[in-house]
């Protein structure tokens, strides 16, 4: 067993651990949804404040070793000793996995959603749809970004507000917003 690990060549442990990664990433492709089911990506694959995928993402780290491993089997090749490949095979995973992080951020932030938060309403100019009466609730339609959302609407003042008329949003309690003339 001894005399097998003698006889391997630094071409190839750096293909084997290029050959590694490149299969681990082609898995993570095909079946990448179902290690997510398993726990196995779940913890560090996100930013804590769900900013997308991170730099110990399994992608971008499969990538990372498949570049170490290729470009460390080119450079002995070409006739370089063990550390200096390493050195090159370092510096190519890092280079590849740093592209694939960006591309990866790059798309992630190309999401849209269509969440809105209570903060996105202060501040905006309303329309009232229902009437609001004296000391009690109408409804407003307010545009946030592309959406247009309805809220239940109380006047700041206590007054009625009739239908139609432009308002804006003082403050949010809960699904309720306070509203006031403009």
């Amino acid at each position: 067993m001894a005399g097998l690990f003698e006889s391997l060549s630094a071409f190839t442990v750096f293909l084997s651990i290029s050959g590694i990664g490149f299969v681990f990433l082609l898995v993570s492709f095909a079946f990448g949804e179902i290690f997510d089911h398993f726990g196995f990506d779940h913890d560090i694959d996100h930013d804590v404040d769900g900013g997308g995928p991170t730099m110990f993402s399994p992608r971008v780290l499969s990538v990372f070793i498949t570049a170490f491993g290729g470009a460390g089997a080119i450079a002995t090749y070409y006739g370089l000793s063990t550390l200096p490949a390493s050195g090159i095979g370092l510096l190519s995973g890092a280079a590849f996995g740093a592209m694939i992080y960006a591309f990866a951020r790059f798309l992630f932030g190309q999401q849209a959603t269509t969440e809105v938060k209570t903060l996105d309403f202060v501040g905006q100019t309303a329309r009232v749809v229902v009437g609001i009466p004296k000391e009690g609730v109408g409804q407003v339609r307010c545009q946030i970004g592309e959406e247009m959302v309805d809220k239940i609407a109380r006047s700041e003042d206590g007054r009625a507000i009739a239908e139609n008329t432009a308002v804006r949003v003082q403050q949010v309690l809960g699904e309720m917003v306070i509203v006031k003339k403009v």
